[in-house]
């Protein structure tokens, strides 16, 4: 019997240039994108496509049948975030290119510096999909509602409700200082889990698969600007694919932990604490400060690799609530200025000036 066939769905971002300063996108920059994944479409590189955007952040995502970590697709989505750079530069855009922190295409535009988050799976029945995108935050900003929608049964009641979900959810998480992963196998290791993706800096889930059958249930970009361009050039602004029903978590279950918008690192130049503010795709334009932290969310219903959508899913007014909640928090976090805890600790300015301040003051320390 013939396997079945599997659809890849990738989601490949970049900041190529804002406008004005962080805000936003130029809308000549996102049209570039379009005209390039559209020829790709036509050449059958790629079997469907949306770009948008996300603050100043764009987010190629799309449908074919090449697998995970295809050169092909990577090399489309390198070749057109580089198009945007130069017209990001043309039109004297804010930090035009300054993701793209590798040279010529290697194979893996992960290793470039665009942020990639990616599937695999055969489409079932009906095929819902969540797209989250987050912009002036870290690639940690993820970890907290990745637990509450995969373990947490106070926010996910098919955990107590499904059957299937009852055999509960690995996770796999990466240490960004080491470079190493580990998968652990909720709810056993629940208590395991928490020890480690509480500390959102370093520990970072990639990954999340249903116990049982192994079945991809969500994918995360984990890349870091900083380590890969060795100093600080912006936030990691990450991605995340959820997949939803059918033995998977509810659409409303996957979007229930963002009625809290919960504090995350990044922010203005990666220094500091801030809300992660849900928002309709219209008002994911950061202004204050940079800011706060803004995450969208696009809906789709895969059918045969087409992306049927997107369905701007915090465009809802159950959620305004959450963002008076940001606005609040902001307010109060902003009155710290320049002080912890609104200003990161010493370990997350590491990306900064304050290690270069401290150095030049070296010989002007006094005592043991």
């Amino acid at each position: 019997m013939a396997a079945e066939t599997k659809t890849t769905l990738s989601v490949i971002k970049a900041d190529v240039g804002g406008f004005v300063g962080h805000t936003n996108c130029h809308i000549e920059l996102l049209d570039t994108a379009k005209a390039r994944l559209e020829n790709a479409k036509h050449k059958g590189e790629i079997t469907d496509f949306h770009v948008l955007r996300c603050g100043d952040d764009i987010e190629l995502i799309m449908t074919h049948r090449q697998g995970r970590a295809s050169p092909v697709v990577h090399r489309l989505a390198w070749k057109t975030f580089r198009a945007c750079a130069e017209l990001a530069a043309e039109l004297k855009l804010h930090g035009a290119g300054q993701d793209l922190v590798g040279g010529d295409f290697d194979g893996d535009i992960g290793e470039l510096g665009p942020g990639v988050a990616e599937m695999e799976f055969v489409e079932r029945e009906s095929e819902p999909v969540v797209v989250f995108m987050a912009d002036k935050t870290s690639a940690g900003a993820w970890n907290l509602p990745l637990y509450k929608v995969f373990a947490d049964p106070f926010n996910t009641a098919g955990l107590v409700l499904d059957p299937v979900m009852m055999e509960g959810y690995s996770f796999r998480v990466l240490d960004v200082e080491s470079g190493r992963s580990v998968t652990l196998r909720c709810p056993d290791e629940l208590y395991r889990l928490l020890a480690l993706i509480g500390t959102t800096s370093r520990f970072m889930v990639s990954e999340v698969l249903r116990n049982g059958d192994g079945e991809v249930a969500a994918a995360v970009s984990t890349q870091r600007l900083a380590s890969l361009a060795g100093r600080y050039i912006g936030e990691d602004d990450p991605v995340m694919i959820v997949r939803c029903q059918d033995g998977m978590p509810s659409v409303g279950e996957a979007m229930e932990p963002f009625a809290f918008p919960h504090l995350v690192e990044g922010w203005l130049r990666s220094s500091f604490n801030g809300p992660l503010m849900p928002v309709p795709f219209y008002e994911a334009n950061p202004l204050r400060f940079d800011g706060p932290p803004r995450v969208v969310a696009a809906g789709f219903q895969v059918s045969k690799g087409r992306l049927i959508g997107p369905h701007d899913m915090f465009d809802d007014p159950s959620f305004d609530l959450a963002r008076r909640r940001a606005v609040r928090t902001a307010e109060y976090l902003r009155r710290h200025g320049p002080f912890q805890p609104h200003r990161l600790g010493a370990g997350g300015l590491r990306s900064s000036s304050v290690p270069s301040v401290v150095e030049s003051l070296e010989e002007r320390f006094e005592g043991p």
